[in-house]
């Protein structure tokens, strides 16, 4: 009898202990069908993502919250646009002036700086124009006489911004140029033009790096200029100026981009296959 007793209660146990390991797999299946993933449009540069940041930050991101990002990977000017249309939630762009518009239009709100780089002038490494060391201003004149091609991206991202107010403050008009050509392109595309042309580029620094081996004798030639400097702010759409805007998710991107820990990632991003970081904070 005792072992009878002791058998049932043992198998008691058991099947008690099946039970509520059965609980809870069907609490913790309820719990993750309750969070429900749903998209969050992020409009941005082609230099986060020529650079390979975009690689690293998103999957962290979606890892932290119950979001799928969608990049769209365009000029500044474009990306911008879509968050003045609504056609985005958050905006990661680098046209300071711009951004201040779409800001004082109510169409962009919780505006913050995320961190900065610098834009570059690249071009062959035997310089036929002789713009090595030069300061910008300098450096573009220089380049207007010289015979060399100059290609710009043309596509009114924050680099072809920076690209004609730098021409504007020298007086200079580039469209005098025979040479001056107009890729319409990304960062990465535009360089591979004037890597094969020959020609110099104002490119930034992060897809310069990233790029690099693939773009033959290109040179960094002018560098450290104070108006060189490329500074990125991250944005949410004001979901009270457009409709069907993912709010929620957009203020946990920005919240995600200021974190110290993801500071820490972009302050360390690059370093280890370019022998430098591709971006920098602002409070270091």
């Amino acid at each position: 009898m005792k072992l009878k007793a002791l058998l049932t209660a043992i198998l008691m146990l058991i099947f008690i202990t099946a039970c509520s390991n059965n609980e809870v797999q069907k609490s913790a299946a309820k719990a993750e069908k309750e969070v429900k993933r749903t998209d969050l449009i992020l409009s941005t540069t082609t230099s986060t993502q020529d650079s390979g940041l975009l690689d690293v930050l998103i999957p962290t991101f979606e890892k932290k919250h119950p979001y799928n990002v969608k990049p769209v990977a365009v000029g500044t000017g474009q990306a911008l646009e879509m968050g003045t249309r609504g056609e985005a939630d958050v905006l990661l762009v680098h046209a300071p002036d711009a951004e201040q518009k779409i800001v004082d239009s109510g169409d962009a709100i919780n505006r913050q700086k995320v961190m900065y780089n610098d834009f570059i002038l690249v071009g062959p490494a035997d310089d036929p124009a002789r713009i090595k060391g030069l300061k910008a201003k300098e450096a573009f004149t220089k380049i207007l006489s010289s015979p060399s091609p100059f290609v710009s991206r043309g596509d009114d991202s924050g680099t072809h911004k920076k690209e004609l107010e730098l021409w504007k403050a020298a007086g200079l008009d580039p469209s005098k140029k025979q040479s001056y050509m107009e890729t319409g392109q990304g960062m990465g595309s535009t360089l591979q033009v004037a890597a094969e042309k020959n020609g110099y580029v104002l490119t930034d620094r992060a897809t310069y790096l990233a790029q690099k081996k693939n773009l033959g004798n290109a040179d960094i030639l002018v560098e450290g200029d104070d108006s060189l400097l490329n500074i990125y702010h991250v944005m949410q759409v004001n979901p009270d100026k457009h409709d069907k805007i993912n709010a929620d998710g957009a203020k946990a991107f920005i919240d995600f981009m200021l974190d110290k820990d993801t500071k820490t990632t972009i302050k360390e991003f690059g370093t280890d296959k370019y022998g430098e970081p591709l971006f920098f904070l602002f409070d270091e």
